[in-house]
């Protein structure tokens, strides 16, 4: 069925070619966030006695395919949905020690990062709206790690928390708009709503004949 151009964004069905999108931003996420683990145990590694800090320093990068997916596609769930597909790579295919429970904390940043979008309706794609995306998404992670890890009582809890705060913020929040700009200058995303319902992002086949 042919949806009316009138019809509310959040109801479309998604296009063949967003789903194939989304499975290879899941899929690609997979692999770099199972790089950013062996970072992250070379990161605990230099960092000595305060090596369990290191994942709350690098925490915002895996939030990244979230706003990503989200800004690319403009649909409800995506971002969710992306995080979840890259999780399910690094258990099913890369071999996670973390095992089932890496999908639930996938979710979770998910829901976080796509939160400020949701709110705006998937209208607003500004600094501030991917900031607060990647500080949900860290402290939605947070909060289940706490309770998973026990932290809660400990005397690093305020430090550990707002270390992965800012994380989220610069690597999970303001990256991931650095990317899409990055990606909407090459023209890869012409084709897709963030460059047909975003006024002030031409094609970048239009801005070349300019």
């Amino acid at each position: 069925m042919i949806m009316s151009p009138a019809e509310p964004a959040g109801r479309r069905r998604l296009p063949l070619r967003d789903i194939v999108l989304l499975v290879m931003l899941g899929v690609v996420f997979g692999f770099l966030y199972w790089a950013l683990v062996q970072g992250w145990n070379l990161l605990a590694v230099a960092m000595g006695p305060a090596g369990d800090l290191a994942q709350h320093v690098l925490l915002g990068g895996w939030l990244l395919v979230a706003p990503i997916a989200i800004a690319i596609i403009r649909r409800p769930f995506v971002g969710i949905i992306a995080e979840v597909i890259a999780s399910v790579v690094e258990v099913v295919f890369l071999g996670s020690a973390v095992g089932p429970l890496l999908v639930v904390a996938a979710a979770l940043q998910g829901a976080g990062s796509e939160l400020p979008f949701a709110l705006t309706r998937y209208r607003r794609f500004g600094w501030l709206t991917y900031a607060l995306s990647g500080l949900l998404g860290a402290g939605f992670v947070f909060v289940f790690s706490a309770f998973r890890f026990g932290w809660f009582g400990q005397d690093l809890l305020l430090l550990r928390l707002g270390l992965q705060l800012l994380s989220g913020i610069v690597l999970g929040g303001l990256l991931a708009k650095v990317i899409i700009g990055a990606l909407v200058r090459t023209g890869v995303l012409d084709q897709f709503a963030i460059v047909r319902e975003d006024g002030s992002a031409r094609p970048a086949t239009v801005r070349r004949e300019r």
